[in-house]
């Protein structure tokens, strides 16, 4: 018999988690992770497969259907195709997408696609070498097109990219995006930064509502929809042959229908990005817990999670980098 659907204090039903397989990354972008940064889990914290997959399932038989593979960078976890294999199978998930910065994709998106993986967004932030290397500390940008390339030839469809849009950094480059996925098919999604850790805080923010009007004119764009939307509000062409979303957590905040939580590599469930509440699972997992306290535990969890984020009143309160939570 199944049981009833997770829903929060504030009415929210909450049926998206978004999991962190690993806070490593082989990227340094200037408003994630800092140059030179340490303070990594260690590896015997992180949640094995096993756990993964008996947290997830839990998830899943209170009303869970969409599960979203995160990092760090998700692909430097050891088999990670494996996992997904065994996500994929676990009745009642029917979306399993998975976020990459596509440096390793070439390698996987065959696989991913064969295990079940049914989405992807990439982020991309210029389509210029010299600014992926500053922005993002490292020169990628070959790997990442050859990343891009294997996704499609791999049949991924349609594929999200993420740009964080950045103010004097490359928000001179948008209409060159928009013209790079109109091209190849790709949904593009505008992103503002947001204040999380000293990194976030740093970064040159940019409201994206005057770029949405502009573009709306500029293309002739209408409200439009996209499976697995999930914060993104979105614009399209008439004929539907082009989507661009606008996350905006700044300039108009989303938390009335937010419907997910994230766990982070260490079986640490944050109910908001902007928040500090959280819910530990690992000692539960590791204890032996029973299906029905995983469950309860769940519930409880969820009991916490806040009605909005406070960015704009308290800039400065999320002081762990958005690498540690999941991205």
């Amino acid at each position: 018999m199944s049981q009833p659907a997770l829903v929060d204090r504030f009415g929210r039903r909450i049926d998206y988690v978004r999991l962190s397989v690993t806070d490593r990354c082989d990227l340094r972008c200037s408003y994630c992770m800092p140059e030179g940064f340490k303070g990594f889990e260690e590896p015997e914290h992180w949640l094995s497969f096993d756990e993964i997959e008996r947290l997830i399932g839990a998830f899943a038989r209170l009303g869970v259907s969409h599960v979203r593979l995160t990092g760090g960078e998700p692909l430097l976890r050891r088999d990670i195709v494996g996992l997904a294999g065994r996500l994929a199978t676990l009745p009642g998930l029917d979306d399993l997408s998975l976020s990459t910065n596509a440096t390793q994709l070439e390698r996987h998106a065959g696989a991913l696609k064969a295990a079940g993986v049914t989405r992807l967004n990439v982020s991309l932030d210029s389509l210029q070498q010299a600014r992926v290397e500053k922005i993002n500390g490292r020169d990628v940008l070959d790997r990442v097109m050859r990343g891009l390339d294997a996704a499609r030839a791999a049949g991924f469809a349609p594929i999200k990219l993420n740009m964080v849009a950045l103010a004097g950094q490359n928000d001179d480059e948008i209409d060159a995006m928009v013209a790079f996925c109109m091209e190849r098919g790709f949904v593009l999604r505008l992103i503002e930064t947001m204040p999380i850790g000293e990194t976030g805080r740093n970064a040159a923010y940019l409201d994206l509502q005057p770029v949405r009007a502009r573009l709306q004119r500029q293309f002739g764009l209408v409200e439009t929809a996209q499976p697995g939307a999930g914060p993104a509000r979105y614009l399209g062409t008439p004929d539907g042959r082009f989507n661009v979303g606008f996350i905006t957590p700044i300039s108009q905040h989303f938390c009335e229908t937010c419907n997910r939580v994230r766990v982070a590599v260490d079986g640490t469930a944050y109910m908001c990005l902007g928040q500090d509440e959280k819910f530990e699972f690992r000692p539960l997992l590791r204890r032996g817990a029973s299906d029905a306290e995983l469950e309860a535990a769940i519930r409880d969890a969820i009991e916490l999670k806040p009605e909005r984020h406070e960015f704009r009143e308290a800039p400065g309160k999320i002081v762990r980098f958005m690498s540690m939570t999941g991205g």
